[in-house]
């Protein structure tokens, strides 16, 4: 994912997929260039036995870096509150328990940022309604649970670390290779004694759903049950397939919808279906979308509109929500990934607001509303499908969620329609 670490670093439909894959599948593999409130409900499956986390909201889902790469670092306490997911990037292995996970902190690339004020900062989210989970893996992280001692290991250490740290989850990041048997059983056994309310995330890149035969695939279905969101990095990836066979390339709504359709056709409930994409163009090497086609390929999705080549045969109403690489990267764009993706979700965040703001707005609307009856465009307005502003003497139309896009700049595929003089 992650591709800067510290340590380096329908039925008919279905069925069509099984064929596709079957056939393609191989040769993809060769030829690849080669990347609201928190939860409040839990639900228990038959037998009292599996519970997983519900959320009533959707996630917005960023990882923090505990490293500097470049990107600055920050303590937790200045997260914005549209996350309502932070994800601990990462965990290390245990010294001397094989498959095990252990936490440290490093606070000297952090600018001496305690492992106190850290605890207290993760007590200060949560208290806010937001969750933060420890992530295990990333580009160079290996932890290898392929036996029955390191997954009971890797379950026992992880539960330590939840009762230690007050971590709420856990989010299986592991790129090179996974056991999907031995880490369902893993994680089955961490949902036994963590109980009701535990979240499991998993960021698996997208070659890991390209057949049923392989190991995300396989774990994702295996823990259904207790399974919170797969939040698919959909960058650094080439081009891969979609759902409907065709073939598809990164950056694109159009590759994000497809490759999402897979998880939603699978078994998945779509609130466990999630949208990962790097917050900038600098945090990965590849598949960078502007946070408006993130939302872009969101409504494609849910609703059935805006698609591009690619839409879905039913809409899927509102999915789990969406991830980014990461909460640091963001930063360095004064959050607009947080800002343009929450609103689309309908975050409010979990937080108030640590500092008030410095500056008060400098733009003010170019267009005098004349005779026109639309309200003037702003530059800080957030326009959803079937919006009308007014500028430069021009009335316009939204065709998708909006914000910050200058009606008469977006062409004439964009997101704004003009419909004539006024």
């Amino acid at each position: 994912m992650l591709r800067t670490h510290r340590h380096s670093r329908t039925t008919g439909r279905k069925a069509a997929l099984a064929g596709t894959f079957a056939v393609l599948a191989a040769a993809l593999v060769a030829g690849f260039s080669q990347i609201s409130p928190a939860p409040t409900e839990a639900e228990t499956v038959a037998g009292g036995e599996s519970v997983r986390t519900q959320q009533t909201d959707q996630w917005l889902t960023g990882y923090w870096h505990n490293f500097e790469n470049g990107s600055g670092t920050m303590p937790l306490s200045e997260i914005p509150g549209e996350y309502n997911l932070v994800a601990v990037a990462f965990a290390d292995n245990h010294a001397t328990l094989d498959g095990g996970i252990t936490f440290n902190l490093a606070s000297s690339e952090l600018g001496g940022y305690t492992d106190q004020q850290f605890r207290d900062d993760i007590a200060a989210v949560q208290a806010q309604g937001r969750k933060v989970i420890i992530s295990v893996g990333g580009e160079a992280g290996h932890v290898d649970v392929t036996n029955a001692t390191q997954a009971q290991n890797f379950a026992d250490t992880t539960y330590q670390l939840m009762q230690d740290y007050g971590f709420d989850g856990v989010d299986i990041d592991l790129e090179h290779g996974i056991n999907a048997e031995h880490m369902s059983n893993a994680l089955h056994d961490l949902s036994a004694q963590a109980g009701a309310g535990l979240i499991i995330t998993m960021a698996p890149q997208t070659i890991d759903f390209q057949s049923a035969d392989r190991e995300y695939y396989k774990l994702a279905s295996n823990i259904s049950d207790i399974l919170t969101i797969v939040n698919m990095q959909y960058y650094n990836s080439g081009s891969m397939l979609g759902c409907d066979g065709q073939v598809y390339s990164q950056g694109t709504p159009d590759f994000v919808a497809a490759l999402a359709c897979i998880q939603l056709e699978m078994g998945l409930t779509p609130d466990q279906v999630g949208l990962g994409l790097p917050a900038v163009q600098s945090a990965a090497g590849g598949g960078y979308m502007a946070p408006s086609q993130v939302v872009r390929a969101l409504d494609c999705l849910e609703t059935g509109t805006d698609c591009g080549s690619f839409s879905p045969e039913t809409p899927y109403g509102p999915i789990g929500g969406v991830m980014t690489w990461s909460i640091n990267w963001d930063a360095t764009s004064g959050y607009a990934f947080a800002d343009t993706v929450s609103a689309r979700l309908g975050n409010s965040g979990g937080g108030e607001p640590t500092e008030e703001p410095t500056e008060q707005p400098t733009e003010e609307p170019t267009g005098q509303p004349g005779d026109c009856t639309a309200s003037a465009w702003t530059s800080g307005g957030t326009y959803t499908q079937g919006d009308r502003v007014s500028h430069g003497g021009r009335e316009y139309e939204a065709r998708w969620w909006t914000r910050g896009e200058a009606p008469g700049t977006t062409g004439e595929w964009g997101v704004w329609t003009d419909v004539g003089a006024c």
